[in-house]
């Protein structure tokens, strides 16, 4: 009869420059180099499967989670605000590299059945993603430029020409996410995405991308991913207040409540939009309440390749 193997378990600590690993079976502390030549060749000397719990960063992560996954290796990404409410819950005060390392084997021990491994993206996912995110970073350094040099009247010429420059570079990112688009065969999901009042080419693009990324099993996995969800906290008689989950990526939120601002003008859903308003709920909160519908409906129309109906009346 064959003997079991017994999965080494490890907790990575990931920096732009290094990594600290907590290896499960004696808790030793090995640091590498953040480079894909040093990770592989530590990975390869392994011996047996071996799940990694891993610090979720900006793209710092990826050499690791990528090298590990083509080895067969099961690797869970968790992001740091899940990261540190867990220190708060065991009592944990410090918080180092080596600290966070450990306490990532800890989180692998305890919660690895109610963890979702991590899988690579398709290979449009992370260019999308980039484009929108910089062309997100653009608009910002538009706003914050142009509020900043507008009580410089001597100044107004040459913020004329620059803001001209970020229209034709905004253009070129635009022009970019529909080449994208088409080269992966995602253009017709988007103009599926478009057909709904208030979605525009830049929300219909995230609004893909996202779809792509994974299989979600239902609307709601994919509200979540969004972090359009509601975090719920009540106890007893108290009725805490609610607040959005805000775990997804903030540019796809903000194109969707752009999405919703608009949408809540147009024949098709100022009625929708209109009967949670006389309900008494914020302006905010009804434009919240309409995102989360619009992506809803686009789940739809992509799980199910389907055509939107603009004539249908939506329900609350």
């Amino acid at each position: 009869m064959a003997m079991a193997v017994e999965t080494l378990q490890l907790g990575v600590d990931v920096a732009k420059a290094e990594l600290v690993l907590c290896q499960g079976w004696d808790e030793q502390l090995v640091t590498l180099v953040n480079e894909r030549r040093a990770i592989r060749s530590y990975l390869k000397h392994l011996s047996g499967p071996t799940a990694l719990a891993v610090e979720a960063t900006n793209r710092f992560h990826l050499a690791l989670v990528e090298e590990a996954q083509a080895l067969g290796h099961t690797v869970y990404v968790v992001d740091g605000y899940r990261l540190n409410a867990y220190r708060k819950s065991i009592g944990g005060r410090a918080k180092t590299d080596a600290s966070d390392a450990r306490l990532l084997l800890r989180y692998l021990r305890h919660e690895q059945t109610s963890l979702r491994p991590w899988s690579p993206p398709p290979a449009g996912y992370n260019r999308l993603i980039r484009l929108l995110r910089r062309r997100a970073s653009l608009i910002q350094a538009k706003v914050a430029l142009t509020q900043s040099l507008q009580e410089l009247p001597e100044l107004k010429a040459a913020v004329r020409s620059l803001l001209r420059q970020f229209a034709r570079l905004d253009l070129l990112i635009q022009t970019r996410l529909r080449q994208a688009l088409a080269e992966h065969g995602w253009a017709a999901d988007a103009q599926r995405c478009q057909a709904i009042e208030g979605i525009g080419p830049l929300t219909a693009a995230g609004l893909v991308t996202v779809f792509r990324r994974g299989a979600f099993h239902s609307s709601d996995a994919f509200i979540a991913f969004l972090g359009l969800d509601v975090r719920v906290r009540d106890s007893g008689q108290f009725t805490g207040r609610r607040k959005l989950t805000k775990q997804g990526d903030p540019e796809l939120r903000r194109l969707l409540h752009n999405a919703a601002m608009a949408a809540c003008r147009c024949a098709t859903w100022q009625p929708f939009y209109q009967r949670y308003r006389n309900r008494g709920l914020s302006t905010t909160q009804c434009l919240v309440i309409l995102a989360r519908k619009l992506a809803r409906i686009a789940f739809a129309l992509l799980k199910n390749q389907s055509t939107y109906q603009p004539n249908s009346t939506p329900m609350p």
